[in-house]
This record gives structure tokens, C-alpha cells and sequence, in this order.
């Protein structure tokens, strides 16, 4: 064991993690939405992703009997909602009702988006591994949805002004200020220079 590090029981450390609200729904039954931060991008070409949920979650057999899901990335004026639909069951409540938030339709989807939120990716299940506490589904991203706000003159997202939050083991977090761009290491002193300034 290196001395320069405690061994600590092995668990879910990965941190933080996107704090999100994942819409479902089967066809002429009432939309539910999930909170998730199991979450992460699986493969480039082509575009997919991946959100694991507990067998016994409302949502599972939705997502499981539907193949197809919606992820809602979650900003700070949506945080209270992302909570609420993290700690109540759609068994229980109807979530779009209690918190008044609003379907929003997705081209060739059951599941509706959630208009509240700044950017939205319908996922259709192409995979589904049981891994133990959660199965995976994983989902072809064939929808992304933007609310036209964020959109820079450039037609480029400005996440800044996205307000996106994260989770880090039971704790909710506003981003931090943007440090450097993909490549920025290495980046040319002109470059550098103008890229970090539109950062600012």
C-alpha cells in the first residue's frame, strides 16, 4: 500500500457526477421523471449514453418496457424539483402535476422532455446490463434539445448560462468558474490567450 494514500472500503467515489432528471413514460399512461446521478456519456460515434436505476424504482420498468428515455440536465432554478423527484415515488405522485413542470413533446418519442429544463437528450435503449444493486441502460442519443437562451451569436451552447449543478456524495453543487478548454496545455500563446478571455 502506498503511504501517500488511506485504503478506504471500496464504494461509489466517483465525484462529482451530473445531478439529472430523466423523463419516461409508456404510451397512454401519465409521464413519470426519475433523479439520477448514475449517469455518464458511453461512446462517441455513436453518440450514447448511460443511466443505471435500482430494479425496484418506479421508472425501471417503464424505461425497461418503453426503450427509450430522456435525459433533462438540471440547472439551479430547476434544483428543488430535481430533489423532490429524487426523494418521491411516481407511485405515489404525479411529479409533472406536484412540481407544475411541463411535458414537452419529443419527435418520435413517448417520453416528453421537461420544458423547465435548459437542455434535454432522448435516449432510445439499445442495451440493458444487470449489474446488481442498478441495471444499466444503455441508450443511443437520437434527440438533443436546447433551449434557444443558451445559443451564443456563434450558434454555440453557452453552458455558462446553463447554470448546470452537480452531485458529490449527498450534497448539490453549483460549477465553478471555467479553468481551461480541452487542449489548452498545449494550446499556442495566441490561442491560449483568446480562448481563455472568452472564458472570463
Amino acid at each position: 500500500m502506498s503511504e501517500q494514500f488511506i485504503n478506504i472500503k471500496p464504494g461509489t467515489l466517483l465525484a462529482p457526477v451530473p445531478a439529472v432528471m430523466v423523463s419516461c413514460a409508456l404510451p397512454g399512461q401519465k409521464p413519470n421523471i426519475i433523479t439520477l446521478a448514475w449517469v455518464g456519456t458511453v461512446n462517441s460515434e455513436p453518440p450514447m449514453c448511460s443511466i443505471s436505476v435500482r430494479k425496484e424504482r418506479f421508472s425501471h420498468d417503464i424505461i425497461r418496457d418503453s426503450g427509450e428515455f430522456v435525459i433533462n440536465l438540471c440547472g439551479q432554478d430547476n434544483l428543488a424539483d430535481t430533489d423532490f423527484c429524487g426523494v418521491r415515488s411516481g407511485r405515489d405522485v404525479d411529479k409533472f402535476a406536484e412540481r407544475k413542470l411541463t411535458p414537452a413533446a419529443v419527435p418520435g418519442f413517448t417520453a416528453p422532455a421537461i420544458a423547465e429544463c435548459p437542455l434535454y437528450l432522448a435516449c432510445r435503449v439499445t442495451n440493458v446490463l444487470e449489474l446488481g444493486s442498478h441495471d444499466m441502460f444503455i441508450g443511443t442519443i437520437e434527440q438533443v434539445g436546447v433551449n434557444p437562451a443558451l445559443m451564443d451569436e456563434a450558434g454555440r451552447i453557452d453552458f455558462s448560462k446553463a447554470s448546470l449543478v452537480a452531485y458529490n456524495h449527498g450534497n448539490y453543487y453549483a460549477l465553478g468558474k471555467a479553468l481551461g478548454f480541452f487542449g489548452y496545455s498545449v494550446a499556442a500563446p495566441d490561442v491560449l490567450k483568446r480562448r481563455m478571455e472568452a472564458l472570463k
